[in-house]
């Protein structure tokens, strides 16, 4: 997925417990080639089966997220909806949980969702930008056409906005879908590591 990034940090143990550090200025200036500029921390608590998305912010401003979970078990998953991205409507998905203490970079102009796979999965983010409810959009997760790998034993629960959400190519006929120039424009400048 050109500009997603997946980190795995090395989790510490002792007799006391434990100790991760799940987003690191130097891993992520080095594979990203800037520092993330955080603007609002956000923590998400799902029951099992809840599924979050396919949620993107207009761009601009766009905003860029780092997401972990911190407890629980949860499927996630980036589109990348940027038209001209040579990777648009493609996608990834990592299971991320508290074995394993992976997190996931989401560059501006790509959409993300969660599918809590335990109850009580709590997602951590940090975001580049202040939440404004104007800039929030949504794309159908079922959108036939993107084929996501969600399990088809759970019975999911969605929000009424994501119930009501347009597919990918609605969204792009729309004008909805954010551009892959304008995007690459929006991001932080890099600090020449």
């Amino acid at each position: 997925m050109a500009g997603g990034f997946e980190f795995t940090p090395d989790p510490k143990q002792d007799r006391r417990g434990l100790f991760v550090s799940p987003l690191q200025d130097e891993a992520f200036v080095g594979a990203v080639g800037h520092r993330f500029p955080v603007a609002q921390m956000n923590h998400i608590v799902s029951a099992r089966g809840v599924l979050r998305g396919l949620h993107f912010t207009t761009t601009p401003p766009g905003q860029c997220k780092y997401v972990y979970c911190a407890r629980g078990r949860a499927l996630d998953v980036i589109v990348d909806i940027r038209v001209g991205s040579p990777t648009f409507g493609k996608w990834d998905a990592v299971e991320m949980d508290t074995e394993h203490f992976r997190a996931v970079y989401f560059p501006r102009g790509t959409a993300h969702a969660f599918l809590a796979l335990e109850d009580d999965t709590l997602m951590s983010y940090l975001v580049s930008t202040p939440y404004v409810a104007e800039y929030e959009q949504a794309i159908d997760p079922f959108d036939p056409a993107l084929g996501l790998p969600w399990p088809a034993d759970l019975e999911v629960v969605l929000s009424d906005r994501d119930t009501v959400a347009v597919d990918l190519e609605t969204a792009r006929r729309r004008g909805m879908l954010p551009d892959y120039a304008d995007c690459l424009g929006e991001e932080p400048a890099s600090t020449g590591r």
